[in-house]
């Protein structure tokens, strides 16, 4: 064979190589955990990470697929931040709240009393460096971090007797978690945390004699209203929760940038329409729960509200001093909030004035 056409027959074998390798780079696959702190396809929050896990496998034309676990199927709700950073799972979902023995200045990413709203939260993470704030803060544990859906603001919570005033919460044994907890057991009243799963049986049971969810919609899945008889507004301890997607940073890295690419497009879907389908559910659950449940819809009393802004503003600045992480992290918190509420009431809050001039809700208690 001449010199020429042995370095071609040599260029091509090479070409070959190279693309039988591209090919076998191309087709490999990924096999991912994702445990979570919510019952298996419970309506809402539950269903965000099986949505998230359609669109990956779809997207990705099934190089990379998720198997979604519930909590306690895999490991406990209350053990999704262990299992993610320690890799028992790739994914988890979940709220940060739930992390404050780890890293305290978590719950300033789930719910602030008083604080942003799902709508303010969002703009805050994506556009006001909340989000970088937030991967700083997991990046110790070996752990990503991505808002992965909304709650929009919750209910006050279920009640086994009336409240009247601030009075008839000392004593009280309730479910509440994060820094809205903290600020209620300053009212008197003795807080118990718990996941979701628990919470009906100890609510019917007594363990407990009340408790918050997250809205009419999840409530009335769990079937609260056969526990209790009251239904309190407004949700001042979650303005919103956000929810949140772990992923192990070691799992994160071994992925391809376009499964990554992908990954973070189906995050940012599932974060968007968590907060759609609470829209779009919690109105209808409230009706089902006021005209077929006699449920009875009561606002909390003033001086409840007041104190607990009062006791807010308490727990919020001492969990910013708690650290430098906190400090920093609350720092960027309240100057968007400071912006995003300026802004809003020329906005939002003169537009919602506007559109509902005699205010409350246009239900009947």
């Amino acid at each position: 064979m001449q010199p020429k056409a042995l370095a071609m027959a040599v260029s091509g074998a090479a070409a070959g190589l190279m693309l039988a390798a591209g090919t076998v780079q191309a087709q490999e696959t990924f096999e991912w955990k994702l445990v979570t702190s919510w019952p298996k396809n419970f309506p809402g929050v539950g269903q965000g990470p099986e949505r998230l896990s359609t669109l990956v496998e779809e997207m990705s034309d099934g190089r990379l697929t998720i198997e979604v676990f519930g909590a306690g199927q895999l490991v406990p709700g209350f053990e999704v931040f262990d299992a993610v950073a320690e890799g028992t799972a790739e994914m988890g979902h979940s709220a940060s709240y739930y992390w404050k023995g780890k890293a305290p200045a978590a719950q300033f990413f789930a719910a602030v009393p008083f604080g942003m709203n799902a709508q303010e939260m969002n703009a805050w993470l994506h556009y006001g460096g909340g989000l970088e704030l937030w991967n700083e803060l997991y990046e110790p544990f070996g752990v990503n971090v991505m808002a992965a859906g909304a709650s929009g603001v919750q209910m006050g919570g279920w009640f086994n007797k009336e409240i009247n005033s601030v009075d008839d919460l000392d004593g009280l044994k309730m479910r509440m978690p994060g820094l809205g907890g903290e600020v209620m057991s300053r009212m008197g009243v003795a807080i118990v945390t718990m996941p979701g799963g628990e919470i009906f049986t100890s609510l019917q049971s007594g363990a407990i004699d009340a408790t918050e969810w997250i809205g009419p919609y999840n409530d009335l899945a769990f079937g609260l209203h056969q526990a209790a008889d009251y239904y309190y507004y407004p949700g001042w301890h979650e303005p919103t929760v956000m929810f949140e997607a772990l992923i192990n940073q070691e799992a994160w890295t071994s992925l391809p940038d376009d499964l990554q690419a992908i990954l973070r497009t189906a995050v940012r879907d599932v974060n968007a329409d968590v907060l759609d389908e609470y829209t779009a559910r919690n109105n209808d659950a409230l009706q089902t729960l006021l005209e077929e449940h006699d449920v009875e819809l009561r606002r909390l009393p003033d001086d409840v509200l007041t104190q607990a802004k009062e006791h807010s503003e308490a727990v919020v600045t001492e969990l910013a001093e708690s650290s430098d992480m906190a400090g920093k992290i609350h720092e960027s918190y309240r100057a968007f909030q400071d912006k995003v509420v300026n802004y809003h009431a020329i906005s939002e809050q003169a537009y919602y004035n506007a559109r509902n001039p005699e205010g409350g809700p246009t239900t009947a208690e």
